[in-house]
């Protein structure tokens, strides 16, 4: 047989097979870790954007313990869910989700300036009105020194 009469039996293109699945872009290692720390709470499934689920765990504490337990065996055997469906396969945090996290780019990212600001001038507001409560508080003790309010 010649090598002409072989490439006539070889296919062109290869084998249709399963499809690979679809991987999240979430870490393993921080879902698992939040599983471990806070999953009686649902901090993994807020995590994975598993929001609603996030705020039935929360609402009953872990299924009192049983759903914790269950989710911190998927979470480490890698069988975990993300909102799309996708499983949460990598250990390591991917560069998308690490720069969402920091701020840098993306929709996301404007989001998290816009809420720093946000709490910054918060934080402005509480220390202004914690200063004028001081304030007050030392008026009103001057005036009780003088008898000019009355004590009680």
């Amino acid at each position: 047989m010649t090598s002409d009469s072989l490439s006539r039996y070889e296919p062109a293109e290869p084998l249709p097979g399963p499809p690979s699945p679809p991987v999240s872009e979430r870490s393993r290692g921080v879902a698992l870790g939040l599983a471990v720390v806070g999953g009686w709470c649902g901090l993994h499934r807020f995590y994975t954007g598993r929001t609603q689920s996030g705020i039935w765990m929360l609402l009953t504490l872990g299924g009192l313990g049983m759903w914790y337990l269950y989710d911190v065996v998927v979470v480490a055997a890698g069988d975990f869910r993300d909102r799309d469906g996708r499983r949460v396969v990598r250990w390591e945090v991917s560069e998308t989700a690490a720069a969402a996290a920091a701020g840098v780019g993306g929709e996301s990212g404007g989001r998290l300036t816009d809420v720093e600001d946000r709490l910054l001038g918060l934080e402005t507001q509480v220390s202004e009105l914690a200063e004028r409560l001081d304030f007050a508080e030392r008026l009103l003790a001057q005036a009780r020194e003088r008898g000019a309010v009355p004590k009680g």
